[in-house]
């Protein structure tokens, strides 16, 4: 079974960047989109940034302009840059896959999540 296996996450000062990489172990075929989540404590997990196979992408509003999701399909990995962060930028970042299975059922993929911490 395909994993994707997320890396680049750490402790960063405020207004400084990250990169954040997912890697999938394999092939996923039927690819609706790729996406970031990300949830802090004690809140739920929300979406931060899609891709979709078209090469469209989306942004939550409060990182709009400073986040960047890319992908690069030879490599079947997906990225997120992330530039001038905040405190609240902190949580664990999700990297997740939405495809349509053999029986064209939607189904969703995700990595183990890796920590981001914005803090002076």
């Amino acid at each position: 079974q395909v994993q994707l296996v997320e890396s680049g996450g750490g402790l960063v000062q405020p207004g400084g960047s990250l990169r954040l990489s997912c890697a999938a172990s394999g092939t996923i075929f039927n690819i609706l989109s790729r996406n970031w989540y990300r949830q802090a404590p004690g809140k739920q997990r929300e979406l931060v940034a899609t891709i979709t196979s078209g090469s469209s992408t989306n942004y939550a509003d409060s990182v709009k302009g400073r986040f960047t999701i890319s992908r690069d399909n030879a490599k079947n990995s997906v990225y997120l840059q992330m530039n001038s962060l905040k405190p609240e930028d902190t949580a664990v970042y999700y990297c997740n896959v939405r495809f349509y299975d053999s029986r064209y059922d939607v189904r969703d993929l995700w990595g183990q999540g890796t920590q981001v911490t914005v803090s002076s």
